[in-house]
């Protein structure tokens, strides 16, 4: 009647050593590391050759790292304290960086977990720490929506130009008022020819006739659809802008999110130097592209020292010399997208480019007048620029459609169209609130949230031994399963812990033992009936099932609303909380039921529970 089956008691201890070894990374703490990623947008990081690299410039240092770790986007070396750290940073930061005016490289201090290796090799890794608990930087971005839009305007002004005078369509001026576009003819007819070509050529733009003086005029405005289109890009461009940025600072787990329509909350745990995280916020990029200096005995000039004039020097993504004019054809303002995807010939990996109006005009001319020579398109940064990539141009290209392939993998083309994309802002952001906190304020907050934690779960369970004696305390072993099982999801998940996630730990606690407080009275509830110790347990297990499952599926309805509607720290909070609910069932029905079967399941002739003292009504 009581006995699980072996396979039952085996699951319930193979979840219960899994939650064991998941949590265990979050009691090693942290330790000093340093941490190398990519410095420049166009070199891609080889963990391989970098961590071969670091280890041969720390043995030549005749220094003892406690491990090298690698991801997709950095090589970190853990070390035992802070000074073997510092000695190491600056023996990295000699081997990858010789050139201090122009690093390739970024070589940051950081901090890795202290988890054996054995448990790293399994990803058993700790829960992140939120900002407030580790300490670092807070800002709030405003992204300036009409400017987006200007922005746009103003290219759509030269682009109306450019169209009109291929049209043969004269007008008495065209500028920008406001945020309209303003063209004026002297005839209706010019105006009303104009107006079916400008209508012709774009789907975006609202045109109104109306008259100014003697003048007749146009006025262009962007379409609802339109502006929104403008808006949601220059959100999505300028955050993947900043979590490229970013990386250059080291940190292990930032937080960028668009907050509201037109805000970018960007929190950097374990960041200090607030001037370096404004400096990277607020850099800017360009996107230039260049025809490449094919002239014989150029490039072999320039690598002797005497570069021809109008021309520059720069290096292809392979290291290979590369002689570059310095006149722009085009700018990165001119890109509106950039995607991976396939050549429809031969099915090669490619970058599938898309141009505005004059952009695509302009590119037209440029490769129907040099099929067979290379074009450079160039990432421009601090002044510097940097060679992306350099295709052959194979033929006339029109129509805003523009195909980069040719030896490159798939990943290529993706990193490719991501530094296309992302290499500017797409519109410009201003630091509206800043916040710093120190870490011995986050540790204080560890300090207080861990024993607030400690201290209610005491409570509980000086309680349940005291109220329900022996089912007291298997309900608290179930308790201490469940708080084991939720640390290790949160572990395995990489989640981020902050206070309101130590909040949802309290409140999933004391939620929890009311499960067995159901079983434990419904269990005397039976006794009290007249029913036997055996059929008391499994009938108290089996019909509080119901009023558990029906008061934790209520309370998960209200967890997964806060999770879809809510944002920030009511995510955090409903994260933590709708994985309480998952492991507080499992917690209170198996894991406690599986104990008492244990304890009680073997014994036929059972006389009493001990569950306390069972309060008999007075018969009338």
């Amino acid at each position: 009647m009581n006995r699980y089956p072996l396979w039952k008691n085996l699951l319930i201890g193979l979840v219960l050593l899994w939650g064991l070894i998941y949590t265990l990374p979050n009691f090693y703490g942290e330790v000093p590391a340093v941490q190398v990623s990519s410095g420049k947008a166009t070199l891609k990081l080889d963990s391989a050759a970098t961590m071969a690299r670091v280890e041969d410039s720390l043995k030549a240092a005749g220094l003892q790292h406690d491990g090298l770790f690698a991801d997709l986007t950095s090589v970190r070396a853990r070390f035992r304290d802070t000074d073997t750290q510092l000695k190491a940073k600056d023996a990295i930061e000699k081997a990858f960086n010789p050139n201090a005016a122009d690093p390739s490289y970024v070589v940051a201090l950081n901090l890795l977990s202290a988890s054996p290796q054995w448990l790293t090799s399994i990803h058993a890794l700790p829960m992140y720490l939120g900002l407030d608990l580790r300490g670092g930087v807070h800002f709030l971005l405003q992204v300036d929506m009409k400017g987006a839009v200007t922005k746009r305007l103003d290219a759509t002004t030269g682009d109306l130009r450019t169209l009109l005078r291929d049209k043969n369509v004269r007008h008495a001026g065209i500028t920008r008022e406001g945020q309209s576009v303003v063209v004026k003819f002297r005839d209706v007819e010019t105006q009303a020819r104009a107006k079916s070509v400008i209508s012709a050529s774009t789907n975006d733009l609202q045109l109104v006739e109306g008259t100014e003086g003697a003048d007749f005029k146009l006025s262009a405005t962007l379409t609802p659809m339109a502006q929104k289109t403008i808006q949601e890009f220059a959100i999505k461009q300028n955050i993947t802008t900043l979590h490229n940025r970013i990386n250059e600072l080291g940190v292990a787990e930032p937080v960028i999110q668009q907050q509201g329509l037109d805000r970018i909350v960007v929190q950097l745990p374990g960041v200090q130097d607030v001037a370096k995280a404004k400096d990277i916020l607020g850099r800017t990029a360009t996107l230039e592209i260049r025809m490449v200096d094919d002239t014989p005995g150029a490039l072999e000039s320039a690598m002797q020292g005497s570069i021809p004039p109008g021309t520059e020097l720069y290096s292809e993504r392979g290291g290979s010399p590369l002689l570059v004019k310095k006149q722009v054809v085009l700018t990165g303002e001119r890109l509106t997208d950039a995607q991976p995807g396939f050549d429809g010939q031969n099915h090669e990996p490619a970058v599938h480019l898309t141009l505005d109006s004059a952009g695509a005009r302009i590119f037209k001319d440029v490769t129907r007048e040099n099929i067979n020579k290379r074009m450079a398109i160039l990432l421009i940064e601090k002044g510097k620029g940097e060679v992306v990539t350099a295709p052959v141009i194979r033929g006339e290209i029109g129509g805003g459609r523009v195909q980069i392939s040719g030896r490159m993998s798939s990943e290529e083309a993706t990193d490719t169209a991501l530094l296309l994309r992302a290499g500017s802002l797409a519109a410009p952001m201003e630091i509206i609130e800043e916040r710093t906190i120190g870490p011995s304020l986050g540790a204080e907050n560890i300090n207080k949230g861990f024993h607030s934690t400690m201290w209610g779960f005491i409570a509980i369970a000086v309680f349940m031994c005291a109220y329900y004696m022996l089912f007291g305390l298997v309900s608290v072993l179930a308790l201490a399963s469940n708080l084991l099982l939720l640390i290790a999801l949160l572990s395995l998940l990489q989640a981020t812990l902050t206070l309101p996630g130590i909040a949802a730990i309290a409140l999933t606690l004391g939620m929890a033992i009311d499960a067995n407080v159901l079983i434990n009275e419904r269990i005397r509830e039976e006794l009290r009936n007249g029913s036997s110790p055996q059929a008391a347990i499994s009938t108290g297990y089996d019909r509080a099932f119901d009023t558990i499952l029906d008061s934790n599926v209520t309370t998960l309805i209200a967890g997964i609303a806060l999770l879809i509607f809510g944002s920030g720290p009511v995510r955090g909070f409903a994260v933590v909380h709708c994985l309480g609910i998952l492991t507080s069932m499992f917690s209170a029905i198996l894991v406690s039921r599986g104990l008492v079967n244990l304890i009680y399941g073997k014994k036929r002739k059972l006389e009493k529970l001990a569950i306390g003292q069972i309060w008999k009504a007075d018969a009338n």
